[in-house]
């Protein structure tokens, strides 16, 4: 069930979209943004880990084009979004659900990248009447698939179970460092080294203020998200009604792509579509505009 909301207005920043932060029982808040059509086919665009409604703007044009309405919400802990640090993975229902019910929306698609996949499926899971379609790109996986987890996504998790404290201080210190350096400081978490695709500008920096909007006020979310992350995700995947596309590239070093091919066996409606020679970056680049596609 979703939890109350009541509406504040405002926010605004000139180089975003405009944003509104609804009241969540128990005192907290959550924003979201909103891209494309204002009248379009609504979906609900899941960012990454750490993450904010800001990566949404990479794909206003294509939700316009297409006649989407791109709900972008800042998940607890990110952005101006209150901290929740008990939260589970099953809980996103909670703050999705008060997203739709001030959208007016009754039923959506989602679209999540990266760390948001988990988020999704506990929404699609959740929620199944509320959901058309769920687009996973390049998405996180269980920590109990088979194939090896990369050293780095290991490591954090670890971090994240038993030394909170200090991955904050990490995170805070790579917020500081980014920015002060290039944008390439905070694309290259999520380019492979040997890609020959080139990232624009305007990507990387929107890439580099998605990272420092996600940290500009806690680590929470951050901390939250790769501690559940890394643990039993504890969803019933076969109550999954809606149909389930893992889009995902063949040179994605941050989630390999054996893993999510062992993913697929665990979900009843999902099917892969492979992103030739992408990396995690330029597979969302990708394969979010085909994915939007699908509700023209």
């Amino acid at each position: 069930m979703a939890e109350s909301a009541a509406v504040t207005r405002g926010d605004e920043r000139p180089d975003d979209a405009p944003t509104t932060t609804i009241s969540l029982s128990g005192g907290r808040r959550l924003r979201y943004a909103e891209y494309g059509r204002p009248d379009g086919t609504p979906v609900l665009f899941l960012h990454g880990t750490p993450g904010s409604h800001r990566l949404g703007s990479l794909f206003e044009t294509a939700a316009r084009e297409r006649g989407v309405r791109l709900l972008a919400p800042d998940r607890p802990g990110y952005g101006r979004s209150t901290p929740w640090s008990e939260r589970s993975i099953g809980d996103a229902d909670q703050y999705l659900r008060a997203v739709l019910d001030d959208a007016n929306v009754q039923r959506a698609g989602l679209v999540a990248f990266s760390g948001g996949a988990p988020h999704a499926l506990a929404m699609a899971t959740r929620c199944p009447d509320a959901v058309s379609r769920v687009d996973l790109v390049a998405g996180a996986t269980p920590p109990d698939v088979s194939g090896e987890t990369p050293t780095t996504q290991r490591l954090l998790g670890g971090l994240a179970t038993r030394t909170p404290t200090l991955l904050g201080g990490l995170l805070r210190g790579q917020a500081w460092l980014a920015e002060r350096l290039d944008p390439s400081f905070v694309v290259a978490q999520y380019t492979a080294g040997d890609a020959d695709e080139p990232v624009s500008e305007e990507v990387a920096t929107t890439i580099e203020a998605d990272f420092l909007e996600a940290l500009a006020h806690t680590t929470s979310g951050t901390v939250t998200e790769l501690r559940t992350a890394a643990t039993e995700w504890a969803l019933d995947y076969e109550s999954l009604a809606a149909d389930v596309c893992l889009w995902h590239g063949t040179a994605d070093t941050n989630v390999p792509i054996a893993s999510v091919r062992a993913f697929e066996d665990r979900l009843p409606t999902a099917t892969i579509e492979t992103v030739d020679g992408a990396d995690h970056l330029r597979t969302l680049l990708r394969a979010v505009p085909a994915a939007l596609e699908s509700y023209r």
